[in-house]
């Protein structure tokens, strides 16, 4: 059964894609809860540790888990059913308001689901079944999270950095994207060029321009892409990054602070789908 499933897939490649499109939707659907939940779980295992560290009571309630607690609206905490948590048809069909309390639905669950299930049929489109497609989803499943959580908070947690850079190295066994040794030189390269950057920027400014967070990101991308593409991301990443932050001193005339690490994921994922044409083209032989 699952043999003639896969076989269809492979012998009609937009029914794959409409495949992927519809599971990245499912997928970003879950993505939207990561995102939201997250956060307030690190700081309150962060608080109860401190707590605990220092013989202090502690009674803050936890906050929903990301697996088994249900959906609900943040203003009205109304449970939601499970026709209201399709993705995307039921804030369309909502008319973007929930249906209880009619508050406004923020129109970041649409745009994360939507974003999710494009690029996921764009990955069935470029690699077609296998286990690049698996790898590369996997990937932009990660770096989507990473960008909207560190949006938010200014934070890149380690359990999704560190984890994505785990699964870079696992998926180098098989020589999905680059080798076992191309991983484990890029890891360490994309740290250490963000570190020492980090460094002569604080020498010379006194200043800190950017986290932790964003050393360890770039350095799961070397794991996935290699340290000869992470030449191109962190071109990408500055490019795309310099560009949002002058569009952002126009239109609000007033410092802001700038996240990286949504332009270090996207110039990662600029790089596995066109990594060595960008670098054949910026470096030519």
């Amino acid at each position: 059964m699952l043999d003639a499933i896969a076989q269809a897939l492979i012998e009609h490649n937009y029914l794959f894609m409409a495949s992927a499109l519809v599971a990245g939707l499912v997928v970003g659907s879950f993505l939207n809860v990561v995102i939201y939940r997250l956060p307030p779980i690190l700081q309150y295992g962060w608080r109860k540790d401190c707590a605990e560290l220092n013989e202090q009571p502690f009674k803050q309630k936890a906050p929903p888990g990301i697996a088994f607690e249900r959906s609900h609206c943040p203003h009205c905490q109304k449970q939601l059913p499970a026709w209201q948590n399709i993705p995307v048809f039921s804030y369309l069909f909502l008319r973007g308001r929930c249906y209880y309390c009619r508050k406004p639905i923020a129109f970041r669950y649409p745009l994360v689901e939507s974003l999710t299930g494009i690029l996921t049929g764009f990955l069935a489109y470029h690699f077609g079944l296998g286990w690049p497609f698996l790898a590369a989803s996997v990937l932009v499943f990660f770096l989507i999270v990473i960008a909207f959580i560190d949006l938010d908070t200014f934070l890149i947690p380690d359990q999704l950095s560190l984890s994505l850079l785990w699964l870079g190295l696992f998926f180098s066994l098989f020589e999905v994207f680059v080798t076992p040794e191309q991983a484990i030189i890029g890891a360490l390269a994309g740290y250490l060029c963000l570190w020492l950057l980090f460094h002569v920027f604080k020498l010379l400014t006194g200043k800190e321009g950017m986290g932790y967070g964003d050393f360890k990101l770039l350095a799961a991308g070397g794991a996935w892409l290699g340290a000869e593409m992470l030449i191109m991301v962190l071109i990408l990443a500055s490019v795309s990054g310099l560009v949002f932050a002058i569009m952002q001193k126009i239109l609000k005339k007033e410092e802001v602070r700038i996240p990286f690490g949504p332009y270090l994921s996207l110039g990662i994922f600029l790089c596995l789908i066109y990594g060595n044409t960008l670098l054949n083209w910026y470096l030519p032989v």
